[in-house]
């Protein structure tokens, strides 16, 4: 089987081509807007280029059995890059992947495609309202997948919870930077409401399960999120018990943290966005009893271990990335005004 990962250089792609090198796959190929800077460079392919140019999507189908795509504009990038990128580039794969007669294009998409719901578990069938430009556009090339899947390509869709684990940076890198030096950290609202997560190895299983089952079974939409977790107090609590310094997470009343984070948003002194505030002291998961029961998926990672395995690797590896930063998940966020308040905690 001859596989192409879009995205391939980001958090998520090395975690699938390292999970798919120990599965034994031989014939990987990556195509990515960034370098992949990795010690797997030698055991794959690598195209440099963009998904929202037809002619390299194109030439990097030629022989592909399987596309994985993984390469997306993340919330934090400009409107105009996250609706071209998101959409536009997921449509030139799509077509591309149609005409060489690809077996199969699973995408992966996102949870953030419900938006702010007022019931949990949130399951495949509800009503998608994305919040913000990147929740809307995840929609729309989700729009385009079920339009290929009438054409009859196999589409599967996997929607994950935010995902975490080796090389994963990004929002969960403040967080961790703060733990590692002996802080606690505030929490917006009283912490107990339940936010799942999920361990990117879970989530590179689904994908191969994805990528190997019957057609008829796995061309369908599918939530994938930790099967076990509890509240957002008690799960972040255990990164702190980890960093050994005894500190507690401290909560705030939702609404001030809220406007507060959004007027420092606005003036572009909060690294945070909208829908990393505005869902953080709410409910959020889904079930995953569809993926469980059609797909045999059984997560093994829940939200506490996953979190504990993501903060050793980010102290054992500090030194690698701690002099970068960005927009993506695969280096640290610039903290902006939320580092003066870390001398609170």
């Amino acid at each position: 089987m001859k596989v192409l990962i879009t995205g391939g250089s980001g958090f998520l792609g090395i975690n699938l081509v390292r999970h798919l090198l120990r599965k034994g796959f031989e014939n990987i190929t990556i195509l990515d807007i960034a370098d992949f800077d990795y010690p797997e460079k030698n055991d794959i392919t690598f195209i440099k280029g963009d998904i929202r140019d037809s002619k390299t999507v194109r030439q990097s189908m030629q022989g592909i059995d399987v596309v994985v795509h993984t390469a997306a504009a993340l919330p934090l990038y400009r409107k105009e890059d996250i609706y071209s990128t998101d959409i536009e580039g997921t449509r030139n794969l799509l077509e591309a992947a149609f005409a060489s007669g690809v077996q199969r294009f699973i995408h992966v998409s996102s949870t953030a495609v419900y938006g702010i719901p007022d019931h949990h578990p949130l399951r495949e069938d509800d009503t998608l309202d994305g919040v913000g430009h990147y929740g809307k556009a995840k929609i729309l090339a989700e729009h385009a997948c079920l339009e290929f899947r009438r054409k009859g390509m196999c589409v599967p869709i996997l929607r994950p919870k935010s995902f975490i684990g080796p090389e994963r940076l990004g929002v969960f890198a403040l967080f961790y930077d703060w733990a590692k030096d002996g802080k606690g950290f505030p929490m917006i609202g009283s912490g107990k409401n339940r936010y799942q997560l999920l361990d990117v190895e879970d989530l590179c299983e689904a994908i191969f399960i994805t990528m190997t089952a019957d057609a008829g079974i796995a061309n369908e939409t599918f939530n994938i999120g930790a099967k076990e977790f509890t509240t957002m107090k008690e799960d972040y609590q255990a990164v702190l018990d980890c960093a050994g310094f005894g500190k507690k997470i401290s909560t705030f009343p939702a609404w001030p943290m809220i406007w507060t984070l959004r007027f420092l948003e606005m003036l572009k002194l909060s690294p945070l966005y909208k829908w990393v505030y505005e869902t953080a002291s709410k409910d959020s998961f889904v079930s995953i009893e569809k993926a469980e029961h059609l797909l045999g998926f059984k997560p093994l990672y829940s939200n506490k271990d996953a979190l504990v395995r993501n903060f050793r690797w980010y102290c054992s590896n500090l030194e690698s990335f701690d002099h970068r930063s960005g927009i993506s998940h695969r280096v640290p966020w610039k903290q902006g005004i939320l580092k003066f308040f870390k001398i609170f905690f």
